[in-house]
């Protein structure tokens, strides 16, 4: 097994305009099983921003296991998980074509490639 790093993931998925009250709203009481099983398998730092003007949701997270796909089926394979997609994924359209909701074989949210980032550190 090789040892832990840090991958940053940056997805985006539409939000039916008509479901944005309600998708903040569960999202102020997320279920404590969902925190689990973010934090169980190996995702750091996770959050979900909303810009309007475009119906769009952004969600970012570090995952800083060392098997990422073997994680990811994990948590989707996880009851908890399941179920809060049911009610979250209903209130989304995704960019990918073919996608029918999370845990599928397309994905539902769309992975969106980075182009910089500034970790900070030491001035020269």
């Amino acid at each position: 097994m090789s040892a832990p790093h840090t991958k940053r993931i940056c997805q985006i998925i539409k939000l039916k305009p008509e479901c944005a009250d309600e998708y903040k709203e569960v999202h102020r009481n997320v279920w404590p099983g969902v925190l689990n099983a973010i934090r169980r398998y190996h995702i750091v730092d996770y959050s979900i921003n909303h810009y309007p003007q475009l119906n769009l949701l952004i969600a970012n997270f570090k995952y800083t296991g060392s098997d990422f796909e073997k994680d990811m089926k994990a948590i989707g394979d996880d009851e908890e998980t399941q179920r809060w997609w049911r009610l979250t994924d209903s209130m989304q359209e995704s960019f990918n074509d073919g996608a029918s909701g999370s845990g599928k074989d397309i994905p539902w949210w769309t992975d969106v490639e980075e182009v910089f980032r500034f970790e900070g550190g030491s001035s020269a």
